[in-house]
C-alpha cells in the first residue's frame, strides 16, 4: 500500500474498453488518478511499475481469470481489490470474497454506488487524504463578485447588495466557497463532501442536499437562488454564474 497522497490511485482492469473509459472519466472528475489495463498481463505490468491504492477487477477476461489473479495478488500484495462482475449470484460473491477481494459489485452498477464502495474500502485500508481547501491561496485575499453578492474569503464573509454581512454557518460558508472557486462546474455530492471537509458523508447522504437548501434560502432574499445554484439531476449542483475576482479583501 502506498503512502497516503492527495490523489488516490486506481487501476481499472477490464477487457471492456468503453467501461474502462467511463470509469476513468468518472473517477478522474472525482479527484482520483486512474490507470487502465485490458487484461491480466497489462495489470501485472502496471503493478510491477507502481502499486495503485485500489484495483477494480473484472472476473471474465480473455487471457486470464480475474479470480485467479485476485488470489495471486493476495500472495504478493495487500492492495485493496473490488471485483466487478456480471455474475451476481451469492455463490459468486462468496467466492470472490474468499479469494481475497475486499468487495464485490455486480454489473450493471451505479457509478455513485461504486464510488461509495471505493471510498469505504480505502478508509478501511487506512488510506487518508487531506481535504482540499475550498479557496485557493491566490484568491484568499481577494473579493469575488457573483450575481448581486460580494464574497470575501479573508474575512469569511458574504455581503448582500447593501453591504451587510449575510450570516453563514461554517458548513454553509465552506459550501459556498467550493462553488465560488469552481463556477459553472458541476460538483458531485462526493466532491462537495471532500471540499467541505465532510469525509463521513457518503454518496447517498441527503445532508448535502439539506445544506444546499439552507444556503439557497439565505441567498433567496436577494436573488433567484434556485437559478443561481442549480440542481443537475443525477450529477450534483452547479453555481451557474461567473465569479469576478478583484483587489484585496480589505
Amino acid at each position: 500500500m502506498s503512502d497516503a497522497t492527495a490523489q488516490p490511485r486506481l487501476l481499472v482492469v477490464d477487457d471492456d474498453h468503453g467501461l474502462r473509459e467511463t470509469l476513468a472519466d468518472f473517477f478522474e472528475i472525482e479527484g482520483y488518478s486512474v490507470s487502465q489495463a485490458a487484461n491480466v498481463r497489462e495489470a501485472r505490468a502496471h503493478l510491477d511499475a507502481a502499486e495503485p491504492d485500489l484495483m477494480l477487477l473484472d472476473i471474465n477476461m480473455p487471457g486470464g481469470d480475474g479470480l485467479t489473479f485476485a488470489a495471486e495478488m493476495r500472495g504478493r500484495s495487500s492492495v485493496p481489490i473490488i471485483i466487478l462482475s456480471g455474475k451476481g449470484a451469492m455463490v459468486d460473491r462468496v467466492v470472490g470474497l474468499e479469494v481475497g477481494a475486499d468487495d464485490y459489485l455486480s454489473k450493471p452498477f451505479e457509478l455513485r454506488e461504486l464510488l461509495a464502495r471505493v471510498r469505504a474500502v480505502l478508509r478501511r485500508a487506512g488510506f487518508s487524504r487531506s481535504a482540499p481547501s475550498p479557496i485557493s491561496a491566490d484568491t484568499a485575499t481577494k473579493t469575488g463578485r457573483f450575481s448581486v453578492f460580494a464574497f470575501r474569503p479573508e474575512e469569511r464573509a458574504l455581503l448582500a447588495p447593501s453591504g451587510d454581512v449575510i450570516e453563514l454557518t461554517g458548513a454553509e460558508y465552506n459550501l459556498l466557497a467550493a462553488f465560488i472557486e469552481r463556477p459553472n462546474r458541476i460538483l458531485s455530492r462526493d466532491t462537495i463532501a471532500d471540499l467541505t471537509r465532510k469525509d463521513d458523508w457518503d454518496a447517498f447522504d441527503r445532508s448535502i442536499d439539506t445544506l444546499v437548501s439552507r444556503l439557497r434560502r439565505k441567498l433567496a432574499a436577494y436573488a433567484d437562488a434556485s437559478q443561481l445554484i442549480q440542481t443537475v439531476r443525477g450529477e450534483g449542483y452547479v453555481l451557474a454564474t461567473d465569479v469576478k475576482w478583484s483587489g484585496a479583501a480589505s
